[in-house]
Order: structure tokens, then C-alpha cells, then sequence
């Protein structure tokens, strides 16, 4: 063709590869080239430049009817269903329900389709209690991101200890491939940039917080992600010193992740520590405007329920409307020590508290705090088992001993040596403090290393005075262990004995029940045991194993134990009636799942009393029926032993007024101003003064005094959501509308079936609807998906299912649950529309059995999608809300809209009913001409847009405003105080008083800083919140001819 040819509404071959696109301009540049503007079938105007040469590759379309209908009835039913499947989030409103491995709660569906979806760009704090199930959450907005094809690229950072659970939780429950970050992958990349290879991440957050040359590759050029979650938030918090803010290092990769990613989301359960200014600093992570500067009281506004939600575990329901989560009660167990251990404890006491004094006095602070954190592993050591003190003991003197041998050879080369080795000299107290979210194999490797060789000698005569030291107290903590008389493992089999002995069941009590009964004996009920020291693991295992009389009784989890170990032990626990007691390090106090036991004991009391918490939330969570039991053995008439049993028996006490609630709040308690860390280092190296006693008791109480334990609930119950019996009630009704509208398992499976026979596969029942998948084709594996995870197709497929409850069998190998985002249904999906999209412009002939007339309709499938200003990182305006609908039109020129996917309701014609074109003939279709789908555009544009644009603008709207508002307050206000700061400092240096930390002019440039910023800010909400649709796209059509029309001929 030439290219005079192009005119304006022609459709024209050849531009886009197997497409028709609609010319909407032509501009020529002199006489042998033209700007094309044209129209893709998606609606998407693009243009591009043609020059004579290309008149041989583009041709005008023949059109002599603008619909010919001609197409195969039974497989455009099929593109279409390709088409709806391909979109199914428009379809199916809880899709991502629906295609995972789970069966969400009530709180769980508002948060993630009410709370945040609907938001967006996503800046959120999902703030629910422990146990709530925010990785569930998690999965289920990542997934629906994705269908909707908001995410390709995500970052999930977690502490160490939590980042398998997370990559077993996304890839067992959603099917979505995560990868851990790791040294050897980043070595291993090929573009020298893992991040850049790998669409979705798991990070420890000690890693990426700590190390600089990972982050200089997160800061690379198109490093950005679509959505980072950063569980166990909190950990990225900050403070205050003075008027200034004091960061961390984790709170500096927060800002950096949050300048890295449109959508950011912030998990944890305790967002407050009791101060707002730090809470502000904390949100100003998702939005560093609308949280600037140090927050005033009286000045500073503090809603924040736009941004976050919070639901306690108090008022949590199921779909029955009765309470999720059972009461919980704990216990103290006081033990007294035996003369021969209170001998141990006094002399390695003794030692610590003279190791702490000299540590005090060295000049280096890095060296110091390694001494003193050695010191404090050491003392929580005696405190666990005699055999963990025993061996700790051993291997500090050994490790000593060899430094002073090679301290003693070096001076006999006339060399000098530090004392210390450099290692210990290069960890401060934010390094102890990351230590702690370290995966626990780790964790034990540091402790070792410190425990092992810091010391405060300087000199060698005094470090041959301590290995002395040590070797008396090694030989003090032999005798204890050989006598066997260990008085903590009586306490504890005095409670084995009492737990396991009469055959009654525990009776259940959720909140607000009434009276907690005690609990009742039973050899079938299991227990928790949780201590802090492998060494006192292994020492309880074979003393438990002889005491219930056989070594399966009791299974052990520990931070050494491969992936596979620990979920075999986890298995054991739950399902082998034969396993009695689970004895657990901390490895276990962070993701894993232990509600198949009701109770728990801690042999050893953690100095962190968050891991208290953690812990308790291992059993007290999601699916736990049981009222739950602790018991917390303590050491009286020791010193940290003294501090815990005041702490534990004030707990009690403020559980009786304020119930099992108080449980949540521990790991926020603070002891004047400290955590509880340094009250029991202050009693280990003062508590013989009857002064310091008396205050560390006065310290215990006023944590628990009544109004600041209220302040503390009020701050865990920050903007709270609560779920009464009504909502539970809609989110119910909400659910059974979208079990209505839900594609996933029928349409799915019949899809599929008919559409891989298609393409050249091979799929065999082998059970009830479950399939053998013997060959999938070349061209199917080999396709570029448009969405999903990035998994690959494979050759053959053992099992498949629809019906996720299928997918595992006792009997029969395990299925894969095929459903949208599953690799080989897109893979089908994407080479049904690729090689047979043209089918819905051409149209096909569709017959309505129900319809005894004999008038025709013309049924069109139409796309259309709202639009705000903002850019994409392609350029092009942003498309936040995309809706698909079907329109009938008859004789009369009457539109009509159908709802889901009404051609299934119709059949394709038989072999013996009349062809398309005797159809056509009939005078009953003389109407079905030209301008049909205008007229079906135009009814879209009159009477669904207008209602689409409505719903986006009245949903969204009001929260742009309410952050438009919420921005310029704060900025307005500390622009006013930097001018009024640049005031006063220009005043005092003009009477001669410079402020030697501040000038005017830099209050000045602060000033003008925020008045940028302010200008921008506002600039890009004015972007969000100019809302436009785009015209509806037609993107297929059936003739639907009643069956009395085909009666008729």
C-alpha cells in the first residue's frame, strides 16, 4: 500500500505484530515520510515514523462488514475465557483467597482488602498482635499485587532467625518463589548485582542494615522495587537526643528502602514504646512530610488512622463470631539453690562482678562493652544448667590460656601484642543489639567468640591471674555437676511428674469466660520447654527422655539444625502421639508454629523480655483452642533471680485486673527509663547493697503501676480497629458473594483442560480431579509469560489439582495447585491469546438455547481504565483502577449490561445448523452493520464510566485530602519554627552570643529546605489526585442468535 492510504479510523496490518491498529493521525514530513499516530487494540496511543520503505510491510485491513462473525464458536468461547482468566482479579474480588493454601479470618480479609488495597500508592503499618497471622496477610496482598499486575519486583526484610519461615510460608501457601539473599549469591550474580536478577528478595535486615557495599547495590540505578515489607519494623525505630534526632543504622536502611520502593510496608506489634516523638520519627519512614521534624504536643497533630491499623488479640474473632484466641495463665516456680550451687553461683558471681569493674575502666568503649557482654552470657549461663556453666567455664579458660601462650611467645621474640584480640575490638552496642535477630546458629558462633576471648587484662600478669581464677571455678562448677544434685531439674521434674500422670482432658475457656481452671493432668497433652543454651539442651534431653521412660518422647529444635530437621522435629511434635515434650532453643521462639501444646515452661528466663513474649506466642496464636499455661522457674535468693521473681509476681498480679492483654505488652516495658538488661546487670554487680535492692525493687513496681500499665495498653490499642459481631457479619456476606464470582477451581480446571489439549499437551485423570500432566510442548514452556512469579514450566507434571483442597493425598504423590499465577496456566493462557487474540475482533456466532425469538443480539466485550497524573517508570500516566464489562445490544439500538461472562451461557453452532453467512442473510440481522461498536462504546462512556470514576474519586479522594492536609500542616509549622529559630540566632549574633551548634543561616537554609519540599509534595498529590478515565476499548464480539432464529431457517 502507499502510505497517502493512511487515513484517520483506518485499521491497518503490519505496524504491530499480529495486530490491527487504528490510525488517528497522520503528519508528513515532506513527501516520503509520516508520523503515524495510531491506537493499539488495548487503547494505548502510540506513534512511530514510516518511510517509503516500509509500504511493503503495511497493508489497510479488508473490512467489508466491520464484525464478519466468522470465527470458531468453540474456541473463541475459549480466547475469551483466556482473556477473563487472564484479568480474574476483575472478576474474582478475593482472587487471591481463593488461589492460595488458605483459609483467612475475618480480620485478615479487612486488612488486606479493605485497610490496604484500596490504598495506593501502599505507605501502611500493620500494626496486629502477635499471632495474628501478618504473614498471611503479607501473601495474600503480595499475590493479589501481582494478579492485578501492580508487583513484579518485591523485597521482603525480616530478621534472620524469621527469613526461612518466610520463604517456606510465600512458596507453600501463595506459591511464590522468594529467594534468600545471600553472600554466595552475590558473588555468584552476573551482572555483579543479585538485586538486579532477582525479582523477589528475602533480606535479613542485619545484613542489609550493616553492610555498606550491599546497600551501594540496593542504591543502584533500576534497583527499585514495586512493594518492600519490613517485618519486625520496630527494630528500624529512632530517637531522640535533646532536639535532634538519633539514627541507627537500621532506621537509615529504612529511609533508604523507603526512598527505593513506591509501596512500603511496615509490620510489627509494637510500633510505640511510650514516647510520640518517637512514634513520629518511626512513621516518618512511610512519609517523611507529614512526620517532619520533633513532634510538639499541642502543635503537632497525631491521627494516623489513615496509615495504619491495629487489631489486639482480645478482639479478634472467627466467622462464628466467637473469640479467636483462648485466656493464657502463668506461674512462677521459685527454686532454691543448694549449698554446693549457691557456692558456685557466689564465687562466679563474685568474678563476673570484679570482671564488670576493670572492664569500666578501660579506655576503649568497643572493648569494654565486648568484656561486659561476655560477662552477662556467662552469668545467664550459670544461671541455666550446671552443665552450661561447666563447659562455658571450660572454654573461656582454654581459649584464655591459649592467647597467654602465644602472647608468651610473641614477647620472647621481643614482639608486643594487644592483650585482646583486634575481633573484639570492632563490635559496639548496636552490633550485641543486631546480634539478636541473627539466625540463633549464628548467634551462638558470636556469643562463643566473645564469651571465649574478651577480656579485660591488660597486661599479662593479669591475664594469668584470670585464667587462675577460672580454673578454681571450672573445678567448683565439676563438683556441682558430677554430685547430680541440680535443684532447677527437680523443680522441673516435680512438674513433669504432676503434668503427665492422669488421663483427664484440659476443659477450654476462651476470653471473658469466666474462672480459669487450673490445669488438669493428662498423658496425652504436649509441652513446651524452652531453654537458652545448646549445652543445657542437650543436658535436659537424655534427664527428660529417662524420666518419661523413652528417648521418642522428647524432640529438640536449635539453631544448628537444617530446614529440613527442624520441620521433621516440628512434624514429630505435632502429629506422633508417641512425642510427649519439645525442647527448643530460641530457634523456635520465632517462626514456628506450636498450638498443637497448650504448655510451656521456661527452664531459662531470657533478659529480653520480648523473647518472654515471643515465646508465649508460640503456642498462644491462630488455632489455638486451649487456655494456655507458662511456667517461669526462678532462682530466689539470687540476684537476677530476685529481680524476676518481683517482676513475675507484679505480672500476676496485673494480669488478675487487666487479664491476659498484659502478656502483650512486656517486650514495651521499660524500668525507669531502661530495659530490663541493665536492671539485672545492676543487681548481678550491686545487689548485695541493701541500698540498690531496695531500688531495683521500687524500679520492678513502678513498671507495673497501674496507670502506666493503662498507658501502655491505650498505646497497643493505637487506632484501633475492632471487629464486633456486625463487621464480622459483612466480612461474611462479603465472602459468600465472592464465592459466587469465584473462577478458581470450575472455570479454571475447564479451561485448562480444553486449552492444553489445544496446544499439543498430554494431561491424564489419574484421580478424582487430579490430573498427570505427561508432556507439556516446547512452545508452551518456552513463551514469555506476561505475569508471574518467574517460576519455569516444566516438561511433565506428577500431579496437578484445581481445588486446593486437593492438592495433597495421603494415598498419591502430592499435586500441584494450578491456579492464576501458576507458571503453567499462564504459560497456556499467554499461547492461547498469542496465537488466537485476532478471534475476538473477528467475532464468532454464539446460539442462546434459551431464547425461543427470533431477534439477534450483538453481545461486545469492552476494557476500560481510570487514570491519575502521575508517571509510571515507562512514562505513562498511571492506571489505578481497570474494570471489564459486557454489553448486549439488540435491534433497537438498546445496550444492556450482562455480568460474568455471559458467552459461557451460550454454545457455538452445530455442524448441522446454519453457517455464519446464512445467519448474516437473514433480514433479522439487517441491523448489524456499521457503528455497533461505537454505539456500545458510546452506552459504556454514558452509563458505567461516569459510575467508575465516581467510586475511584469518592474512595480515594478523601484520603489524598486528608494527607494534602496533613502535610502542609506539619510543614507550615516547622517552616514557622525554623524561620522564628533563623530569628532568634540572627538576634543573638548581632548582640554578639553565636550559638556555637547553629547559625541563622543554616536555620535559614532549613527553612527554605522545607518550603521545597512542601512545593513538591503538594505538586505530586495535585498529580494523584487528577483523576481521568480513558475511552472504553472494545476488544471482542458475538453474534448471539436465539435458537427459535435457528428453528426458524
Amino acid at each position: 500500500m502507499k502510505l497517502e492510504e493512511l487515513t484517520t479510523n483506518a485499521a491497518v496490518e503490519g505496524v504491530l505484530a499480529n495486530s490491527l491498529v487504528t490510525v488517528v493521525n497522520v503528519q508528513w514530513y515532506g513527501d516520503d515520510a509520516v508520523e503515524l499516530t495510531y491506537k493499539t487494540p488495548a487503547g494505548e496511543v502510540a506513534n512511530e515514523l514510516l518511510y517509503r520503505d516500509d509500504e511493503a510491510r503495511i497493508s489497510v485491513a479488508e473490512q467489508a462488514r466491520p464484525w464478519s462473525f466468522d470465527g470458531d464458536g468453540a474456541l473463541f468461547r475459549l480466547v475469551s475465557e483466556a482473556q477473563r482468566i487472564r484479568l480474574a482479579h476483575l472478576f474474582d474480588p478475593l482472587l487471591a483467597v481463593h488461589t492460595s493454601d488458605v483459609e483467612p479470618l475475618p480480620h485478615q480479609i479487612t486488612a488486606v482488602y479493605e485497610a490496604m488495597l484500596p490504598s495506593s500508592p501502599l505507605r501502611f503499618l500493620l500494626a496486629d498482635d502477635p499471632g495474628a497471622g501478618k504473614t498471611i496477610m503479607a501473601g495474600l496482598l503480595i499475590k493479589e499485587l501481582i494478579a492485578r499486575g501492580d508487583l513484579q519486583r518485591c523485597l521482603i526484610v525480616c530478621p534472620g532467625g524469621l527469613a526461612e519461615q518466610w520463604q517456606d510460608e510465600l512458596y507453600r501457601r501463595f506459591q511464590l518463589p522468594f529467594e534468600i539473599l545471600t553472600n554466595d549469591k552475590l558473588e555468584a550474580a552476573r551482572t555483579g548485582n543479585w538485586f538486579l536478577e532477582t525479582d523477589l528478595v528475602i533480606a535479613r535486615l542485619d545484613k542489609l542494615s550493616r553492610d555498606e557495599e550491599v546497600q551501594q547495590k540496593l542504591k543502584a540505578r533500576d534497583c527499585d522495587w514495586d512493594l518492600v515489607v519490613c517485618d519486625e519494623a520496630h527494630k528500624m525505630s529512632a530517637s531522640y537526643f535533646g532536639s535532634e534526632p538519633r539514627y541507627t543504622k537500621r532506621y537509615r536502611l529504612g529511609q533508604l528502602l523507603s526512598d527505593l520502593t513506591r509501596q512500603f510496608l511496615l509490620m510489627t506489634a509494637t510500633p510505640h514504646n511510650g514516647k510520640e516523638e518517637d512514634f513520629q520519627l518511626f512513621m516518618a519512614l512511610l512519609d517523611s512530610d507529614r512526620f517532619e521534624g520533633k513532634f510538639r504536643d499541642g502543635v503537632h497533630n497525631v491521627d494516623v488512622s489513615d496509615l495504619m491499623r491495629r487489631m489486639v488479640k482480645e478482639k479478634l474473632l472467627k466467622f462464628d463470631s466467637t473469640p479467636l484466641f483462648p485466656e493464657r495463665m502463668a506461674y512462677t516456680v521459685p527454686y532454691k539453690l543448694s549449698p554446693e550451687e549457691e557456692q558456685l553461683y557466689t564465687a562466679v558471681t563474685q568474678y563476673v562482678r570484679e570482671e564488670f569493674d576493670r572492664a569500666g575502666a578501660l579506655e576503649n568503649d568497643k572493648r569494654a562493652g565486648a568484656v561486659g557482654f561476655a560477662l552477662t552470657i556467662l552469668q545467664r549461663r550459670l544461671a541455666s544448667s550446671p552443665e552450661a556453666i561447666y563447659r562455658s567455664l571450660r572454654r573461656r579458660r582454654e581459649r584464655l590460656q591459649g592467647r597467654l601462650q602465644e602472647l608468651e611467645g610473641l614477647q620472647r621474640k621481643g614482639e608486643t601484642a594487644l592483650i585482646a584480640p583486634p575481633a573484639m575490638l570492632t563490635l559496639d552496642s548496636e552490633d550485641f543489639e543486631d546480634l539478636e535477630d541473627a539466625p540463633e546458629d549464628e548467634i551462638e558462633a558470636q556469643e562463643g567468640e566473645v564469651l571465649d576471648q574478651a577480656t579485660a587484662a591488660q597486661t599479662i600478669d593479669e591475664l594469668q591471674q584470670e585464667i587462675g581464677t577460672l580454673a578454681g571455678l571450672e573445678a567448683g562448677a565439676g563438683r556441682v555437676l558430677r554430685s547430680g544434685r541440680d535443684t532447677k531439674w527437680l523443680q522441673l521434674g516435680e512438674l513433669l511428674d504432676k503434668l503427665f500422670i492422669r488421663t483427664l482432658a484440659e476443659t477450654r475457656a476462651p476470653y471473658g469466660a469466666g474462672k480459669i481452671a487450673d490445669p488438669v493432668p493428662s498423658p496425652q497433652q504436649k509441652l513446651v520447654i524452652f531453654t537458652e543454651h545448646r549445652d543445657t539442651l542437650n543436658y535436659l534431653h537424655s534427664r527428660i527422655a529417662g524420666r518419661l521412660g523413652r528417648e521418642q518422647a522428647v524432640v529438640t529444635i536449635h539453631g544448628s539444625l537444617r530446614r529440613e530437621e527442624r520441620r521433621a522435629a516440628q512434624d514429630a511434635f505435632r502429629h506422633d502421639p508417641q512425642v510427649r515434650v519439645l525442647l527448643a532453643t530460641d530457634a523456635a521462639g520465632e517462626g514456628i508454629n506450636l498450638q498443637r501444646a497448650h504448655l510451656m515452661v521456661n527452664y531459662d528466663l531470657p533478659w529480653n523480655p520480648n523473647r518472654l513474649e515471643q515465646r508465649f506466642g508460640r503456642i498462644h496464636r491462630i488455632g489455638q483452642t486451649e487456655v494456655c499455661h507458662l511456667w517461669n522457674l526462678v532462682a530466689s535468693e539470687t540476684r537476677e533471680g530476685d529481680v524476676y521473681e518481683r517482676l513475675l509476681e507484679k505480672l500476676e498480679q496485673a494480669r488478675q485486673t487487666l487479664g491476659g492483654q498484659v502478656y502483650d505488652v512486656l517486650g514495651k516495658m521499660q524500668f525507669d527509663g531502661r530495659p530490663l538488661r541493665e536492671l539485672l546487670v545492676n543487681a548481678i554487680r550491686y545487689g548485695e547493697q541493701p541500698e540498690v535492692r531496695a531500688r531495683l525493687t521500687t524500679t520492678v513496681e513502678n513498671a507495673f503501676d497501674p496507670e502506666k500499665l493503662s498507658e501502655l495498653l491505650e498505646e497497643r490499642s493505637l487506632t484501633p480497629d475492632t471487629m464486633d459481631s456486625s463487621r464480622v457479619h459483612s466480612v461474611r456476606a462479603r465472602m459468600e458473594r465472592a464465592e459466587a464470582r469465584r473462577l478458581q477451581p470450575h472455570y479454571i480446571e475447564s479451561f485448562f483442560l480444553e486449552a492444553f489439549k489445544r496446544v499439543g499437551g498430554r494431561a491424564r485423570q489419574r484421580e478424582s480431579r487430579r490430573y498427570e500432566v505427561t508432556h507439556v510442548p516446547a512452545p508452551v514452556r518456552n513463551i514469555e509469560r506476561t505475569v508471574g512469579a518467574g517460576l519455569p514450566v516444566l516438561r511433565r507434571y506428577e500431579r496437578i489439582a484445581f481445588e486446593k483442597s486437593l492438592a495433597a493425598n495421603d494415598n498419591h504423590p502430592p499435586a500441584a495447585f494450578v491456579c492464576p499465577g501458576h507458571p503453567l496456566l499462564d504459560a497456556v493462557i499467554d499461547s492461547t491469546l498469542a496465537s488466537h487474540r485476532d478471534l475476538l475482533k473477528q467475532g464468532a456466532v454464539l446460539v442462546d438455547e434459551r431464547d425461543p425469538g427470533a431477534e439477534p443480539r450483538v453481545l461486545f466485550f469492552l476494557e476500560h481504565a481510570i487514570q491519575d497524573a502521575s508517571r509510571t517508570r515507562a512514562g505513562t500516566r498511571r492506571v489505578i483502577s481497570k474494570r471489564m464489562l459486557y454489553v448486549e445490544l439488540d435491534a433497537a439500538n438498546t445496550a444492556r449490561h450482562v455480568e460474568y461472562a455471559p458467552y459461557l451461557d451460550y454454545r457455538p453452532l452445530a455442524a448441522d445448523e446454519p453457517e455464519h453467512e446464512a445467519i448474516l442473510a437473514r433480514p433479522e440481522c439487517a441491523w448489524i452493520g456499521a457503528n455497533l461498536e461505537q454505539t456500545a462504546q458510546r452506552y459504556a462512556v454514558a452509563s458505567v464510566v461516569p459510575e467508575h470514576v465516581d467510586e475511584i474519586r469518592r474512595a480515594r479522594q478523601p484520603l489524598l485530602d486528608k494527607t494534602r492536609d496533613a502535610v502542609q500542616d506539619r510543614l507550615t509549622k516547622e517552616i514557622s519554627h525554623w524561620d522564628r529559630r533563623a530569628e532568634d540566632l540572627k538576634l543573638q549574633e548581632q548582640t554578639g552570643r553565636p550559638n556555637a551548634r547553629l547559625n541563622s543561616a543554616q536555620a535559614r537554609q532549613r527553612a527554605d529546605r522545607l518550603e521545597e519540599r512542601l512545593q513538591r509534595r503538594l505538586a505530586e498529590l495535585e498529580l494523584e489526585r487528577q483523576i481521568s478515565p480513558r475511552p472504553p476499548v472494545v476488544l471482542g464480539a458475538a453474534l448471539i442468535a436465539p435458537v427459535g432464529l435457528l428453528r426458524a431457517m
